[in-house]
This record gives C-alpha cells, sequence and structure tokens, in this order.
C-alpha cells in the first residue's frame, strides 16, 4: 500500500494553536514553611540502563538505586529533546519541540570563532550558546514567586554572559558552572562562572580536542598527563551546591543540579578510574580519533566513563547524608534523570555497558535521534512519606511535565501555556493522574526530524532536510519496544491521526536555524 500524499502532507505541515493544559490541584502544605524543598538532578548524555536501578550490570550506582528503593521508579518517562540545550529549554518553560523557542543546539556562531577555546578564554562575547527570549518565563521564576531560593549549579547553555538569558536573570538567585556547554567539553576548564562573574580556575590552558601527542607511547600513562589538571570543575560545584543547601536550610528552595557528567570527554577522579581498571582490566585505549571522536585521549575510556557514572553517584549519596545531617531530608521531593540518550562521542561506548538497554544507544539510535534509545530517560522521584517506596509507574511522562507539577507541589499558578501535566497524582499513589493524548518531538538536525508518541504508536520521520531521503516510520511499542518492525503502510488511520495532531501542535520556528526544509517550506506539496 503506498501512503497518501495528503497524510506524508498533514503530518509535516501546518500551524497550531497554543494549548495551556494545567495539572489538577493536590492536598499538599501550602504554607512556606511547609512546602517541600525540591532538587532536580539533570544527568548529561546518561543513557537510559546505565544505572543499576534501571538494569546496569557493569556501572555501580548504589546512592541511585537507593533513591530508587526509597522511591518511584519511571519507566516511561523521555526527554524533551535528543541533545543538551533544547531539552534543557523545554524543561524550564513545560513546553514541547513544536511550540518551544530552542529547538536544537545553537551555538551562535555568527559572532566570530566561538569554537576556539582560546579565543574564548580572552573574550567572553564569543562564550554561550543562544539567548532565550527575554520574555521568557522558567519553572525557577514561579518558585521563587512563592518563596522559594532558587540555585543552579551545573551546565546552563541557554544564552550567552552579556545577553538577559543568563541564569541570574532568568529565576535562578544562585548560579555556579559552566554558562556555555562547548566550555564543558573539559572537565579541567579555565574558568567557571559564580553569578554573573568568571570564577579562574589553576588550571593549565588544554583545549578541547588537544591531540595525543605525537610519537606518544598510548600504553604509558604518562602520555594523557596533560588532560588531568588542578581543579576538577564537578567537584567546585558540588561544594557550591551543598553550600546554597546550607544557607537556604530554614527555607523552602530548590536547586537544579544540571550537572555535566557523564557528557565526554572522559576526565574523572583517579582513584575511581582505579577502582574500574581492577574490575575490568586492561583494554584499548582512547586515542581521540575521529570520525565521532574527539574530545580527550584516554589509557582506560571504560574504566574513565564508569567512573565519571560512580562518582556522580558517590555525590549524590553525599547530597542525600547532607539532607539527613540537617533535618531537611524528609521535606525534600528529589528527581534524578537525565537529559538524553547515551553518547556515541569521545570515548563513550553505549554498545560495551548496554547504555540504553533494552533499546539500542548507538550512533543513528541514541543521543541526537528520536528512537527510544535517544530520548527514553530514567527518571527517580524520592520524597519520604508522599511517595511509596520501592514503587514504579509506567505513565508515559516528560521534561516538560516538570513546570504543571511542581504547580501542584508548590502552589504557584500556571499562567504561561504548558504542554506539560502534572505528576503529583502518580506521586502521591493516587487515581486522578491525567494522561498526555500524545508527546511529541521536533529535532533540525541529524537530518532534520519529527516523532510522535501516541498511546502504544510511534509515528518517526527522518531526514526531513532532503526531499529524496525522508521517510516515515510507525511502530507498536507495546508489541515492539525496540523499534525493529515498521509498519507504517499497515496503518494510515494512525498515520492520519498522527497527522492531525501535528496539523494542530506545531509553530513555524521563529529562529531560521530551527527549519525543517520540507516542513516550512512546503516541499513535500510541490
Amino acid at each position: 500500500m503506498n501512503l497518501s500524499k495528503s497524510i506524508l502532507s498533514l503530518l509535516l505541515a501546518g500551524t497550531f494553536l497554543l494549548s495551556c493544559k494545567e495539572g489538577q490541584k493536590n492536598d499538599v502544605p501550602k504554607s512556606e514553611e511547609q512546602k517541600p524543598n525540591i532538587i532536580y538532578i539533570l544527568a548529561d548524555d546518561l543513557g537510559y540502563a546505565e544505572i543499576g536501578a534501571y538494569g546496569q550490570e557493569k556501572i555501580e550506582t548504589p546512592n541511585i538505586d537507593a533513591l530508587a528503593k526509597t522511591g518511584m521508579l519511571f519507566t516511561q518517562h523521555y526527554t524533551s529533546a535528543p541533545v543538551c540545550a533544547p531539552a534543557r529549554h523545554m524543561l524550564l518553560t513545560g513546553k514541547h519541540a513544536g511550540h518551544a523557542y530552542i529547538r536544537s543546539n545553537s551555538e551562535w556562531k555568527e559572532r566570530g570563532d566561538v569554537w576556539n577555546y582560546i579565543a574564548m578564554a580572552k573574550d567572553s562575547t564569543l562564550e554561550g550558546q543562544g539567548p532565550m527570549p527575554e520574555s521568557t518565563i522558567t519553572i525557577a521564576d514561579r518558585l521563587k514567586e512563592v518563596g522559594y531560593a532558587t540555585g543552579m549549579v551545573g551546565k546552563w547553555g541557554l544564552g550567552a554572559p552579556q545577553t538577559h538569558s543568563i541564569p541570574n536573570e532568568m529565576g535562578f538567585d544562585f548560579f555556579y558552572g559552566f554558562n556555555c556547554q562547548r566550555q564543558a567539553h573539559t572537565y579541567y576548564p579555565l574558568h567557571l562562572y559564580k553569578n554573573r562573574n568568571r570564577v579562574h580556575l589553576a588550571n593549565d590552558t588544554i583545549p578541547p580536542n588537544k591531540a595525543f601527542p605525537k610519537g606518544a607511547d598510548p600504553t604509558d600513562s604518562k602520555s594523557y598527563a596533560d588532560y588531568t589538571l588542578n581543579e576538577y570543575a564537578p567537584d567546585l560545584m558540588f561544594a557550591e551546591m551543598t553550600q546554597f543547601i546550607d544557607s537556604n536550610k530554614e527555607r523552602p528552595f530548590f536547586m537544579y543540579w544540571a550537572t555535566p557528567i557523564p557528557h565526554v570527554a572522559l576526565q574523572a577522579p583517579q582513584r575511581w578510574v582505579d577502582y574500574y581498571i581492577e574490575k575490568f582490566g586492561d583494554e584499548e585505549p582512547y586515542l581521540a580519533n575521529k570520525p565521532r571522536g574527539g574530545y580527550f585521549p584516554h589509557k582506560n575510556p571504560h574504566a574513565a566513563y564508569a567512573a565519571m557514572v560512580s562518582y556522580l553517584d558517590e555525590n549524590i549519596g553525599k547530597l542525600v547524608q547532607q539532607l539527613k545531617d540537617e533535618g531537611i531530608y524528609d521535606n525534600t521531593l528529589i528527581i534524578f534523570t537525565s537529559d538524553n540518550g547515551p553518547s556515541y562521542a569521545g570515548g563513550a561506548d553505549p554498545e560495551y555497558f548496554e547504555s540504553a538497554k533494552p533499546f539500542e544507544g548507538q550512533y543513528g539510535r541514541g543521543k541526537g535521534f528520536l528512537y527510544e534509545g535517544g530520548i527514553r530517560v530514567p527518571m527517580i522521584a524520592s520524597w519520604p512519606d508522599k511517595i511509596s517506596p520501592g514503587s514504579k509507574s509506567d505513565v508515559v511522562s516528560a521534561h516538560y511535565d516538570m513546570l504543571a507539577t511542581f504547580a501542584d507541589i508548590a502552589d504557584y499558578k500556571v499562567t504561561t501555556e504548558t504542554d506539560g501535566i502534572s505528576l503529583l497524582p502518580t506521586f502521591l499513589s493516587e487515581e486522578n493522574q491525567k494522561k498526555h493524548e500524545f508527546l511529541y518531538w521536533e529535532f533540525p538536525s541529524y537530518g532534520g526530524q519529527v516523532a510522535m508518541r501516541m498511546g502504544d504508536w510511534k509515528v518517526v520521520r527522518q531526514n526531513l532536510n532532503s526531499k529524496d531521503k525522508a521517510t516515515i516510520e510507525l511502530y507498536n511499542l507495546k508489541d515492539d519496544p525496540t523499534e525493529q518492525q515498521n509498519i507504517a503502510e499497515a496503518h494510515p488511520e494512525i498515520l492520519e491521526k498522527a497527522a492531525k495532531i501535528f496539523n494542530n501542535e506545531r509553530d513555524i520556528p521563529e529562529l531560521e536555524s530551527f527549519n525543517i526544509p520540507l516542513i516550512d517550506t512546503g516541499l513535500l506539496n510541490e
């Protein structure tokens, strides 16, 4: 059966009317002193199965696993986008990719040589990504309005230092970390930002992607000396976070911990690397050769990657202990998740670790792509006396649900449009959980892609930047969770339903760089 041109056109063209979907209000404490603290931990490029609670067998994550034992594990949670910046934008604004302003990474190349690490060090106007509109309202804005202290540590990636689109102008009282996601390609940077100002670190100038020394012995640890310097950014960020929590323990606070781990480059505390060298044994060095290489070489890449994840896990354990020592653990909601699926670059090896199991996580199926391996992510929510210990949820949910969820928890009004629903009924094991009619993804990079999930049905469109290569795929995730059997031609009625939703749920991007040619220029109608 040939798919009708009208179905293709509907699925790939049209505009939408903004819709407001507020979550139901639930009976939770309302006074400022009773409002729960909220800590949202966003790992970077952590695959669905890279922690023990989701089936990881090589990397040890006892503290994250303990969160799952004390809380709720979500089996069908999704990122809003398959790469960093748009995922973070949609998380903070509560909008899916058809409504969002930022729909892909935006390195703002018009300013000059933005990929030149040395030039960025000398000229801060070359740092940072394209800004969000000044009118943007974030989760932090809303929480701040109802009395929360709002803090962020980690990677921002949503606006350059000299713009209005920095954390301190987007609802956060406090920020410490990487403003620019390109700077975050080394864990030993020349500087970080504390609020609006650079904090210079005692690290040498070793630009990301510095080649392995010519003629050096790849089996000699001394050949890699340049890639481990003095001040490790995750250590510094964790220290600032613990100080923020200590300073605000007498009032409700929101901490957005956007840790850059385990995004490559492969750089981890040596004690953890040594632990995994002993566990894994000898392995082939990673020399950062391209294609899909780069970043920094490492003598023991598998050990280093596992070390990064276990180091993050160790700090999560320290965070939980701090909350207990401060006497605020019982009144703190902790959510742990990831910004997208596992990476294929820089020495990461999703096949070795089965990072997206049961889904595929390699290039073409993991980070950057709208298959399950690229967008299905872990999510654990722990909240003593509210969330049942050891519980699981198969509610289909997404990052952009957090705006509505936190509205119900903290009692602020969702006065701007949101595509999310409140997950508080699920947290509280109530039966009045609203469900998504669909989840929507649009990604102009990696060839141009869109996807939609409706119940068990998943539509995937690829190569939409090329009229001759555009594809249409349909999967039933209940019967085929790993998306192996394309049944698009057998179900034109499902494609037609998806086309109508798409027609109503998409704005033309405000930024031309986020255009997808076959959608935005109507080429399929020619």
